[in-house]
C-alpha cells in the first residue's frame, strides 16, 4: 500500500513530526522512536522551518535504519529531501499569496523530485492563526487564516481540492496556543471527499479524540513530544483503548 492510500484508508491515524534542527542528538532520537513504536505512531513527519538537507538525510537516515514506520517529507524549502523517505508532500501553501511557496520552491526541485524514488503527493497546505506568530508563517511571509473564519478556511479548502490537490493539510503551526478549529474539519468533510491531515497545537489525547470524531485522517504530533516525550506514553495508552473499542 502506497502512502496516499495508508492515508486515506482510516481516520485517526497519528503522525509524529520530527524537526532534525531539534533532535541532533542520536540517543535522544533512537528513544523518540522506540517510544513512538510501542504508541503505535503511523508515521513520521519530517521537515522544519529552516532545516538543511544534511539535517533532513540524516534524520531520515537514522529512522530509516531503527524503525518500520513509514517516512513522510514536510519540507520547508526546496532543499529539505531525501530519496531514503518514503514520500513527500509536495506542499503548495493555498492560505498564502507567497509566490515562492505557491510555485517558487516547487519549481526549484521539480526536475530532482522527478528522478527520485519518492512518492509525490500534492497537497494543499493551508495555515490557520494559532495565536501566536510561528516560524513557518514568518519563514513563508504569509498570514494564517483567522481560526474564527471557518468560511475562508472551508472555501480555500475547496479550492485546493478543485484544482487537483490529493491531500489538505491544516496547520496552525509549531508551539500554536490554539489548534485548528474541530468545527472546519467536520464542515469540510461534509462538502468534499478529501483527506485531512491536522497538526499544530494539540496537546491533548481528548484533541486527538476530537479531530478523529471530526473525520482527520491523520492528526500530527510535535511540539508537545518535544517539551514531554512521555506524552507518547499516553498515546499509547489511548490508542491501545481506541484499537479495543473499534
Amino acid at each position: 500500500m502506497n502512502i496516499l492510500n495508508k492515508i486515506q484508508s482510516k481516520i485517526g491515524q497519528l503522525a509524529l513530526l520530527i524537526d532534525p534542527e531539534k533532535t541532533k542528538n542520536e540517543e535522544h532520537l533512537l528513544e523518540l522512536v522506540k517510544k513512538a513504536e510501542f504508541a503505535l505512531v503511523d508515521f513520521f513527519f519530517v521537515g522544519g522551518s529552516t532545516v538543511t538537507r544534511k539535517e533532513v538525510e540524516s534524520v531520515v537516515s537514522k529512522l530509516k535504519k531503527n524503525s518500520t514506520i513509514p517516512i513522510v517529507l514536510f519540507p520547508g524549502s526546496s532543499n529539505q529531501l531525501s530519496e531514503q523517505a518514503d514520500a513527500l508532500l509536495f506542499l503548495n501553501l493555498i492560505s498564502g499569496r507567497n509566490p515562492d511557496f505557491l510555485i517558487g520552491h516547487h519549481v526549484s526541485c521539480a526536475e530532482e523530485v522527478l528522478e527520485m524514488n519518492l512518492e509525490v503527493i500534492p497537497t494543499s497546505y493551508i495555515l490557520i492563526d494559532g495565536g501566536k506568530m510561528t516560524s513557518v508563517a514568518y519563514v513563508s511571509q504569509t498570514t494564517p487564516i483567522p481560526r474564527e473564519n471557518n468560511s475562508i478556511s472551508l472555501k480555500t479548502g475547496i479550492a485546493g481540492y478543485l484544482m487537483g490537490q490529493k491531500l489538505t493539510y491544516f496547520d496552525a503551526g509549531s508551539g500554536a496556543l490554539q489548534s485548528v478549529p474541530v468545527q472546519l474539519i467536520d464542515e469540510l468533510k461534509k462538502k468534499i471527499d478529501t483527506p485531512i491531515i491536522v497538526g499544530g497545537g494539540i496537546r491533548s489525547v481528548e484533541q486527538i479524540e476530537q479531530y478523529k470524531g471530526a473525520g482527520a485522517n491523520v492528526i500530527v504530533i510535535g511540539n508537545k513530544i518535544e517539551e514531554n516525550i512521555d506524552f507518547l506514553l499516553d498515546i499509547a495508552t489511548y490508542q491501545k483503548s481506541s484499537f479495543r473499542a473499534d
